[in-house]
C-alpha cells in the first residue's frame, strides 16, 4: 500500500517503512506527526484519487531528526567589471520514518443517507 501525500508544497510517494527528507517541520525528535493532505492511495489492487485530497485518509510518521542539506555555492560574476560574489546555502530539513498509510472506507453519515432517500423519492 502507498500513497502521494502533500507537505511543505511538494509531494511525496510513501509507503510503510520508508524514511523521507521534506522542507523542515516545526516538531521535536522523536514527535509522531500526522499528514492528511493525502492525494493519492493505492492497495495495489484499487487506486483513490482525491479532488484535491481523498477523504478520511492519512499517513503517519515520526520525526527522525533534523539537519541540514549538502552546500550549495551560489557564485555571481561579471567579466571586466572586477565584480565577483560568492555565497553558500544549507536547506534545513525534516526527515520522518513513516508508519503507518491508513485508508478508511468512507461511511455516508445519516444526513446524506437520508438526503440521497429523498432525493430519490422525488425523482421517482
Amino acid at each position: 500500500m502507498y500513497a502521494v501525500i502533500e507537505t511543505g508544497g511538494k509531494q511525496y510517494r510513501v509507503q510503510e517503512g520508508d524514511v523521507i527528507t521534506v522542507e523542515k517541520l516545526d516538531v521535536s525528535a522523536g514527535d509522531k506527526i500526522t499528514f492528511d493532505k493525502v492525494l493519492l492511495v493505492s492497495d495495489g489492487e484499487t487506486i483513490k484519487v482525491g479532488a484535491p485530497y481523498v477523504e478520511s485518509c492519512n499517513v503517519a510518521g515520526t520525526v527522525v531528526e533534523h539537519g541540514k542539506g549538502q552546500k550549495v555555492i551560489i557564485f555571481k560574476y561579471k567579466s571586466k567589471k572586477d565584480y565577483r560574489k560568492k555565497q553558500g546555502h544549507r536547506q534545513p530539513y525534516t526527515m520522518i520514518k513513516i508508519e503507518k498509510v491508513s485508508a478508511r472506507k468512507a461511511r455516508k453519515s445519516a444526513k446524506s443517507a437520508d438526503a440521497e432517500t429523498e432525493a430519490v423519492e422525488a425523482a421517482e
